[in-house]
């Protein structure tokens, strides 16, 4: 039996020698290589805190005292501990969550993915085991460098600072990057701890000691730990930065050494106050291809080989991300004004190509979206035009900033979401389905859906001219389809991609990547005889006066985005026509307002009736349950265009 499919909880790691430890982690890192390979997740992170979460797991007592991860991308080792190893079908639907999740496991204690929050999910349960008497419970919490960069982590931090009489360690997992390398004046600052001669000269001389001398060695590299910690001090101010928040600090400390780790968290622990241990790791530790990336280091990866880490995947063509990419780089070329802004996202967000042609142009802000929106409006004060990059589900984080700041002072910056709609593997925190629904609420907001490369082009160019208001390109993650071409532009932009081919019964209102899905319904429809509109209306708020005169002149409207229904297109649209005295009913087709779980995002758009038959059936279904109005007279083409 291997060592590790005899851990069935963290119980048992209490038992193994010092030696079998060591055996466990090399044994780890071969399983998640191996595993991972086959089904894609995070890769790197979890390569990088082997040691780390077995010395947690050693020295604290899970689920009594719970861990919080922040992003959860690097719990798999912590998965696989607390009795979850079957990787077989991991972010498949029926197989493990890619973060924690409650449902999976009683360790699991946040599964919100969004970075920075977890000290501010330590500072709450730690003060609530306070009020409730539970004082033999420690709270620790996993933050990385990265995490850093973002404005809760040092809101949580002040009000942690604020009382010592509760049990609460912080675990810096300092590896100098988030996705890519961490930025800025934190990032600065743990470097300069990292590579300063002086640390690494005792750093290497302590760990010599405990090699060489065992436990006496151990004692002394906590002794040299302890005094390097002052040594450093004196060379930031006469205090470390940690210290001026009055929260006790252990490090730096070898974030590979198993019994380093363990000795720093049991120091930590016998505190029994807030207490943060700096721990340097390497991410992608043990997987050279991990380490030569340069790029991400393997943050996240597809189907690869396990022993190259050359990619499997057989690309269907370019992706949204690509096609953009190329887009900036070019419109950029050409307006100076341009300048790109990202939030820890480069590559992902396709801005690495600007930044190549256009360097000084780029803005990466770390994790903090709130200020990435503020600094975009003040760029525009000063006579700029910023694109602000990001995944659609971290726009949520600022939408106070884009309605206060950006939209009220009618600053011209243009916001790109990529992986909106449905993402799939990595579930409910990550599906942009929430964009469309929020911002139309924003006086003076533009959106557009591209649905394919040649209109996002032409929508993005159509963006970076608007200097009065805020202007948004959103797509979804993957492919871009072939082109689709319209038959006709109305006046107002919008695209008529399939007219009728017998009496206009329905009109499909088809918001960017479901324009493929209502083509398809509409060819079925017609082998039926029931006559069906395709419009994109490709800038879907604020709605396009067209869309009313087309609905006047059907007998049902069907608008099909991939947000949620609750507050999206469809509502909108329902409005304007109430408004403007048009009775055509319209049936709003679009995610539910649920959570839903990782699976294939086929998978989840079928579960939701977003499928060509789902959506055909039920126009058929009306029809023969006589629940469309009667056909309305018929105005011709060039009226309706009007």
């Amino acid at each position: 039996m291997s060592l590790l499919s005899s851990i069935t909880s963290p119980r048992d790691l209490k038992r193994l020698s010092d030696q079998q430890m060591t055996e466990l982690a090399a044994e780890i890192r071969r399983f998640l290589v191996a595993e991972v390979a086959k089904t894609g997740g995070h890769l790197g992170p979890n390569l990088g805190v082997v040691e780390l979460t077995l010395a947690m797991h050693r020295v604290f007592d899970s689920p009594h005292d719970p861990m919080v991860f922040d992003t959860g991308h690097q719990s798999y080792v912590h998965k696989l501990v607390t009795g979850r190893q079957d990787f077989s079908h991991l972010r498949e639907r029926g197989g493990l969550a890619g973060y924690p999740q409650r449902s999976e496991s009683e360790h699991d204690i946040v599964e919100s993915s969004h970075a920075s929050s977890s000290l501010s999910w330590a500072d709450g349960i730690s003060r609530a085991f306070v009020q409730t008497g539970q004082a033999d419970r420690t709270v620790v919490a996993v933050v990385g460098d990265g995490a850093l960069t973002g404005g809760m982590t040092w809101e949580a931090l002040n009000n942690i600072s604020d009382g010592n009489d509760r049990r609460l360690v912080i675990v810096v997992n300092d590896n100098g990057r988030s996705y890519a390398p961490t930025i800025g004046g934190m990032a600065r600052f743990l470097s300069s701890v990292r590579t300063r001669r002086e640390y690494r000269a005792l750093f290497e001389k302590s760990q010599a000691a405990a090699a060489r001398f065992g436990a006496p060695g151990r004692a002394f590299y906590r002794g040299v730990r302890g005094g390097l910690h002052g040594f450093l001090s004196r060379f930031t101010n006469n205090e470390a930065l940690y210290s001026n928040l009055d929260i006790k600090y252990i490090g730096p400390v070898n974030g590979h050494d198993q019994r380093a780790m363990e000795a720093a968290l049991r120091q930590a622990k016998e505190y029994g106050a807030p207490t943060i241990v700096h721990a340097i790791t390497e991410k992608g530790h043990g997987f050279e291809p991990a380490l030569r990336d340069q790029a991400d280091q393997f943050h996240a990866v597809g189907h690869i080989d396990p022993e190259t880490g050359e990619s499997l995947d057989v690309s269907s063509g370019p992706s949204w991300t690509s096609v953009f990419a190329s887009t900036l780089a070019d419109v950029g070329a050409s307006d100076q004004r341009i300048v790109a802004i990202t939030a820890a996202m480069l590559r992902p967000t396709g801005l690495h190509l600007f930044q190549e042609r256009h360097p000084s142009r780029v803005i990466d802000v770390g994790i903090a979206e709130q200020h990435a929106v503020t600094t975009a409006a003040g760029l525009a004060y000063g006579g700029l035009h910023p694109v602000v990059a990001l995944y659609a589900t971290f726009l949520n984080r600022a939408f106070d900033q884009v309605l206060m700041d950006v939209a009220l002072h009618k600053a011209g910056v243009t916001f790109v979401l990529d992986r909106a709609g449905i993402t799939g593997p990595d579930g409910p925190s990550h599906h942009g389905m929430w964009d469309l629904a929020l911002l139309q609420v924003v006086p003076g907001i533009r959106i557009a859906a591209p649905r394919d490369a040649a209109t996002l082009r032409e929508e993005f160019h159509e963006a970076v001219a608007v200097d009065d208001a805020p202007t948004v390109l959103r797509w979804s993650k993957g492919s871009v389809g072939p082109d689709v071409p319209a038959l006709r532009r109305l006046p107002d932009g919008v695209d008529v991609l399939r007219d009728a081919e017998s009496s206009p019964d329905v009109l499909f209102v088809a918001v960017g990547s479901m324009v493929p899905v209502a083509l398809d319904a509409a060819e079925l429809l017609e082998g039926q005889g029931i006559g069906v509109t395709v419009v994109d209306p490709r800038w879907v708020v604020p709605i396009p006066a067209s869309l009313i005169d087309l609905s006047r002149d059907h007998r049902l409207v069907i608008t099909i985005e991939d947000g949620v229904r609750v507050g999206g297109v469809g509502t909108r649209l329902r409005q304007d026509l109430r408004a403007a005295g048009v009775d055509t009913g319209v049936n709003e087709l679009g995610l539910p307002d649920e959570f839903i779980e990782h699976a294939s995002r086929s998978q989840i758009l079928a579960d939701v009736g977003l499928t060509a038959q789902a959506i055909a059936r039920d126009v058929i279904d009306q029809v023969v349950g006589t629940k469309l109005p009667q056909a309305k007279p018929a105005r011709s083409r060039e009226s309706a265009d009007r």
